[in-house]
């Protein structure tokens, strides 16, 4: 007698958790699922086969996502609409998960220890970008006729970049607190107090 259970009497696991996600969810919040992670154009059939729904309404929903600010839309390469994550949404998105975790009086210690970061790099590398810096040890390299691996540091390059989208972010999320402010409430200032 075998214990072995042949592979047509397992049930395929892709066909059950798709079902059951169609069981769960609705097509609105499938459509806006699949589009969250989108951030090249594609079509609205594109999107109705990731959301397991019609291409219809795939199309109903993405519009309605678009008049939200989720979504933006273009023409696609056959003159028909694309869609893809408007990058507000993904900033607004950022931001809030950074005050999720953060204090605006921690994000405001934060926001001056980058920028220390990022005027250390300037004056060390001379130049206000790490995309300059790439650029001018090409361009001397090319100068010089010595076509040997470049010198740039790329973990110093990547930190550069990632302090500095970073601290895009954590403005983002600044911004979003000093508003807040202004629209709770409870901590309504008088018009003295509100800048122009």
């Amino acid at each position: 007698m075998s214990d072995k259970t042949s592979p047509d009497d397992f049930e395929d696991i892709n066909k059950v958790v798709s079902d059951e996600w169609q069981s769960e969810t609705t097509p609105y919040e499938r459509v806006r699922h699949v589009i969250a992670h989108t951030y090249s154009p594609v079509s609205a059939e594109t999107v109705s086969g990731d959301a397991e729904t019609s291409p219809k309404t795939a199309r109903k929903h993405l519009n309605a996502l678009a008049d939200e600010g989720f979504v933006v839309t273009t023409t696609g390469e056959h003159g028909g609409t694309a869609y893809r994550r408007s990058p507000e949404s993904l900033v607004v998105e950022q931001a809030a998960d950074i005050l999720e975790h953060v204090s605006p009086d921690e994000l405001v210690t934060r926001i001056a220890e980058m920028r220390d970061r990022l005027n250390d790099y300037r004056a060390e590398y001379g130049v206000a970008s790490p995309e300059e810096l790439t650029i001018e040890q090409t361009n001397q390299t090319l100068a010089e006729g010595d076509f040997r691996q470049s010198e740039i540091d790329a973990e110093t390059l990547q930190d550069w970049q990632t302090t500095r989208r970073n601290l895009a972010f954590a403005n983002a999320a600044l911004s979003i607190a000093n508003a807040e402010q202004f629209v709770d409430g409870d901590s309504r200032s008088t018009d003295d107090n509100i800048l122009a």
